[in-house]
């Protein structure tokens, strides 16, 4: 018989989400075009480190510098190319504000419980540390079909 690969929910080698909607509608921040909402306290610190990370990146266009997620939305996003620069570097404040509100608000599951890899209620990702680079590897057949669909869909969503 074939151990069943267990793993504790405060485990920070660990990110954990379910599949589910934002509340609110996002155009410039990566976080909030994904459907993955997490569902522990480790994963909501990892998500808020990686938006700070992201946002304090620096990037010039137009003359003008703008933080990482309005230089990405303006490499990928043709609805934001479209906007005056002020106007996106505006609604980037506006949509970090509400994501780290939904982030604050979201129920979590207990750092007590544990949960199996091999399921099909949660997304969960394996966090390798490489440098200054946090890598997230599918931790099981589940994820990697939702993440595989989930960047075909963001892919196509950009063409």
């Amino acid at each position: 018989m074939v151990d069943e690969k267990v793993i504790n929910l405060d485990d920070i080698n660990y990110a954990i989400y379910k599949i589910g909607s934002w509340k609110n509608h996002y155009e410039i921040n990566q976080i909030g075009l994904s459907r993955e909402i997490p569902v522990t306290k480790n994963t909501i610190h990892h998500i808020k480190l990686s938006m700070d990370e992201i946002r304090s990146s620096e990037f010039s266009i137009s003359d003008m510098t703008v933080n990482g997620f309005v230089a990405i939305a303006f490499q990928l996003n043709p609805k934001v190319q479209q906007m005056d620069l002020d106007d996106a570097i505006s609604l980037e404040e506006k949509e970090y504000n509400c994501i780290l509100e939904e982030l604050d608000a979201l129920d979590v599951l207990s750092d007590d419980d544990s949960i199996s890899l091999e399921n099909e209620e949660y997304l969960i990702y394996h966090l390798i540390k490489d440098c200054h680079v946090t890598t997230s590897i599918p931790a099981n057949d589940f994820t990697k079909e939702f993440y595989e669909a989930e960047i075909k869909r963001i892919e196509d969503a950009l063409d």
